[in-house]
């Protein structure tokens, strides 16, 4: 703490954002902004430097993206507390950003009614999840996920290759290729390449 006060980095492409939530945390009497990042790269040096008992991170970012930042952070400070700050409420996203080491997951969408209460429960040790998070996370837990290929492959579809041109850029036969779009079907529980993409997407699988 700096003074007695929660120290706050916060980590988000947007400056708009960046300054919305430094002018939400001042107006606290016991939090301080020590730093504002705009990429994963700035935010891991930036911490490094001013130490924060409290990181608020983006996950979508140019080069380093959330996720890769949260893991360089806990590497170089296993007891960091990062709180996640997004737009997404995929399971999948969601997980990653936990397993890399994120003590809480908000959504930009609350922000006004929850980042104080979650910022104060992670520094006294807590774990927060938005609720919708937690929701999509429990029923989720028993499904199967993809493959990295297969996730390649979703990937590949939501620009718009047909399954010839997948073969083609991966070195598969077509058939392969339909396999792997059957097996994506039954596991995200669509019928078709559309509903897969759209799923994929709501679930933090891949980005458009």
């Amino acid at each position: 703490m700096l003074g007695g006060r929660i120290s706050v980095l916060i980590v988000d492409d947007h400056p708009l954002l960046r300054e919305g939530v430094a002018a939400v945390l001042e107006a606290e009497g016991d939090m301080v902004v020590v730093g504002e990042a705009k990429d994963g790269a700035e935010a891991v040096a930036l911490f490094a430097q001013t130490g924060p008992d409290i990181v608020l991170m983006d996950l979508q970012m140019p080069d380093i993206d959330g996720v890769e930042a949260i893991a360089a952070i806990r590497a170089q400070a296993p007891r960091a507390r990062i709180i996640v700050l997004t737009t997404y409420a995929g399971d999948v996203r969601a997980l990653r950003a936990l397993k890399a080491g994120a003590s809480g997951y908000l959504l930009k969408s609350s922000l006004r009614r929850e980042l104080i209460d979650t910022i104060r429960a992670v520094h006294s040790g807590k774990r927060q999840l938005h609720p919708q998070v937690a929701h999509d996370i429990a029923i989720n837990a028993t499904a199967e996920p993809l493959s990295e290929r297969e996730i390649d492959v979703l990937r590949r579809v939501s620009t718009g290759q047909a399954n010839k041109e997948i073969a083609r850029d991966l070195a598969l036969s077509e058939d392969t290729v339909k396999g792997h779009m059957r097996s994506i079907f039954n596991k995200l529980e669509v019928t078709d390449r559309t509903q897969a993409v759209t799923v994929g997407h709501r679930r933090g699988i891949i980005q458009l």
